[in-house]
């Protein structure tokens, strides 16, 4: 059953019933269709109410559905027989009214809701727009700056203030049917008739004025994305031009953002974060361990940023360290990180005290010997952790997991510190781990099958993306960093500087440059895990340039000097002139005449080479797929979902001239640095990609 239709004396209640989200199924369509023919047509029936459950109203288009979106009745021609009703349609809100459900309640003439629903039109983060009516009407009934921030954003309009605005006719408490019920009688009573929102007109002052400025905006924020600027054309076109014509304009917009590579990417992110949860050799139905509170070695700001991802999920997590002055500051940063988000409005004084209970501390390891689960995050240091391993193994009791924050150290040599190494595993948090989403889980040679289980549903639990990696130095993310260094290094050496390598990358789409970013991380953190590798002898690469700018003290923000200099409490970096004297130095010595470096050589160079060491990774074992990769590079190291990640952007550019330009590059400047990937040779040679969904064979 896809609608249930019942009369409530001379009101008639339609109600959505395909769980779990009432997507606007063909089947739902055609009998949501039906029952408006059945209001229109008997005369008892004056006015009719449009509801879900209370947890959905409606989610719009069902992915499984995709293909038949345009049979008859689409939505777009629902939402039409609706507006155009003779009768009053009453959309009762309960939970989500997203997308296409959001664009159904806008075809209603009166909308009711109770206070938990969520209302937006968040196909901009799709890549997409709302093309089903949503973007016309919604700049109709509320101001169209306001509407303009929801569109744009794809970000929910609270409840109360979409009362305010008139978005809402009436926020119900208690029971949404009897509240809905309720409203309509008065309706009826008051003898309002229907109201469309098509025939209203979109309230603001100046439209060439606010999209000539809106538009100089996005410009500037949307750095190369195509559906923010393609939405704000929609939104300007649904403004300024008649009702069906502007109907046309972004149902073909749509079209043109649905064939594009920045849709097709962002839904192959979505795709490829719950693919990265399937584990070939761990059944999804194997035991978890149940996990009632957690420990975590280690007050710095790794080790109270996982405390806080513990708390915020509400499993009562004890901060250990040896000094209580590391303690004091830790629990203060701790405090201090709330009190900011509660003022931002984000989180309530309330909940922010409850979390805070939940975080105890203890300067004793026998505070851990309950924990469930306990997380080191000392100094990366391999003896340092594996002291701290041998005293875990000491007090924890049996069956807790020994987890280790380790961001390249061998998890198997820790494991090797205890009596059980079935129970130890890795999980490297990102920093500020409370902020950042991936989490990268490490399988040591001897981790148990449901201590991996465990690991990856509890990143589920404290809102971390999980993705499983094996045992090498730096294993997915910072192995593949550490040769995006390489070629950033490579490039300074040939004429680009550090300004113009960052301009390049961010205006490509990445986050932040690699300059600023090791300015922002602390240079002297790279500059301490060079040195381990160069004295193990492992994934070595001399970077004499970077190792001279901490020789220099320059460890970036928190000196006020690295690859850039920093003004006090400012974070914008600003070129050097100490930094350009250094590099032209450092060219003379290597003799080297700088040439003119391209933006193009930057991103090609630097992306390629993630493709390029992101292939190995996953021809080794150390990834179990090749999206897995790009999961972890769009939730950790700020690469643009809308390119999909380095494997998928190499499937976009076509994986033979990615692989002919590294055979460009072993014959170019240190075309040592290039050792080409067997498997991307042999999947280029067969006009293969990564994204069609075959794991590295």
């Amino acid at each position: 059953m896809t609608v249930q239709f019942r009369i409530h004396g001379d009101i008639a209640v339609i109600q959505l019933d395909y769980p779990p989200l009432n997507n606007l199924s063909l089947e739902l369509r055609k009998a949501l269709s039906t029952c408006l023919d059945d209001v229109g047509s008997n005369a008892a029936i004056k006015a009719a109410i449009i509801i879900g459950s209370e947890k959905v109203f409606c989610a719009g288009a069902g992915e499984s559905d995709a293909g038949i979106m345009d049979a008859h009745p689409d939505i777009r021609h629902l939402v039409a027989q609706m507006d155009s009703a003779a009768k009053p349609l009453i959309a009762a809100i309960g939970g989500s009214a997203l997308g296409g459900g959001l664009e159904l309640a806008l075809g209603c003439h009166y909308r009711v809701a109770l206070t938990s629903s969520m209302l937006a039109l968040p196909e901009v983060t799709s890549g997409l727009v709302a093309s089903n009516g949503g973007i016309q009407r919604l700049p109709r009934i509320i101001p169209v700056a306001r509407a303009a921030e929801a569109i744009l954003g794809g970000t929910p309009i609270p409840v109360d203030e979409a009362a305010q605005l008139g978005l809402l006719d009436e926020v119900v408490e208690g029971s949404l049917l009897d509240g809905a019920l309720r409203f309509a009688a008065r309706l009826l009573a008051s003898g309002k008739d229907t109201r469309r929102i098509r025939d209203m007109t979109p309230r603001i002052d100046d439209a060439t004025a606010f999209f000539e400025r809106k538009r100089a905006e996005l410009k500037k924020s949307a750095r190369g994305r195509v559906a923010p600027l393609a939405n704000l054309d929609c939104l300007e076109a649904a403004v300024t031009k008649p009702f069906d014509e502007s109907q046309d304009y972004i149902k073909a917009t749509y079209m043109q953002l649905a064939a594009g590579t920045e849709c097709k990417a962002l839904q192959y992110s979505a795709f490829a974060v719950c693919e990265a949860t399937r584990i070939p050799d761990v059944p999804a139905n194997t035991p978890i361990r149940e996990i009632g509170s957690a420990a975590v070695i280690g007050a710095g700001t790794m080790g109270g940023g996982i405390a806080m991802c513990f708390a915020n999920a509400g499993i009562p997590v004890t901060v250990i360290d040896s000094k209580q002055e590391a303690i004091d500051r830790g629990l203060a940063t701790i405090t201090k990180n709330y009190a900011a988000t509660v003022t931002r409005g984000r989180l309530t004084q309330t909940e922010m005290d409850r979390r805070l209970r939940l975080i105890s501390t203890a300067c004793d390891l026998s505070a851990a010997s309950k924990a469930d689960i306990i997380v080191e995050a000392v100094f990366e240091d391999m003896p340092v952790k594996e002291q701290v391993f041998r005293n875990l193994d000491a007090v924890a009791k049996p069956g807790a997991i020994l987890a280790t924050n380790t961001s390249t150290l061998d998890v198997d040599q820790i494991a090797a510190a205890t009596s059980r190494p079935h129970d130890v595993i890795g999980a490297h948090f990102f920093s500020p781990a409370n902020v950042m989403r991936l989490l990268e889980v490490i399988r040591g040679g001897n981790t148990a099958k449901d201590v991996i289980a465990t690991t990856m549903a509890l990143g589920k639990r404290i809102g971390k993306v999980p993705v499983l990696a094996g045992v090498c130095d730096g294993f997915i993310g910072n192995r593949i960093l550490e040769k995006y260094r390489v070629q950033t290094m490579l490039l300074i050496d040939e004429g680009a500087s550090p300004q113009q390598i960052d301009n390049a990358l961010v205006s490509w789409g990445l986050a932040m440059g690699p300059f600023a970013m090791g300015d922002l991380a602390g240079n002297d953190v790279s500059w301490l895990i060079r040195k381990f590798r160069a004295k193990m002898g492992r994934n070595y690469t001399p970077n004499p340039l970077a190792d001279q700018l901490c020789e220099m003290g320059r460890y970036g923000q928190k000196t006020g000097k690295g690859w850039y200099r920093y003004e006090s409490g400012n974070r914008k970096p600003i070129p050097d002139p100490e930094i350009e004297t250094m590099i032209a130095e450092h060219r003379r010595k290597l003799g080297i005449t700088p040439r003119k470096v391209t933006d193009e050589e930057i991103v090609e160079h630097c992306v390629y080479a993630m493709t390029n060491e992101g292939t190995r990774i996953v021809e080794e074992g150390i990834a179990i797929r090749a999206s897995d990769v790009d999961v972890v590079y769009v939730n950790g190291y700020g690469f643009p979902a809308t390119r999909g990640g380095p494997m998928f952007y190499a499937d976009t550019v076509g994986l033979a001239k990615v692989i002919a330009t590294i055979d460009g590059y072993v014959g170019g400047y240190r075309g040592d640095s290039w050792k080409p990937s067997t498997w991307l040779r042999k999947l280029a040679g067969e006009g293969g990609k990564f994204s069609e969904g075959r794991q590295q064979q």
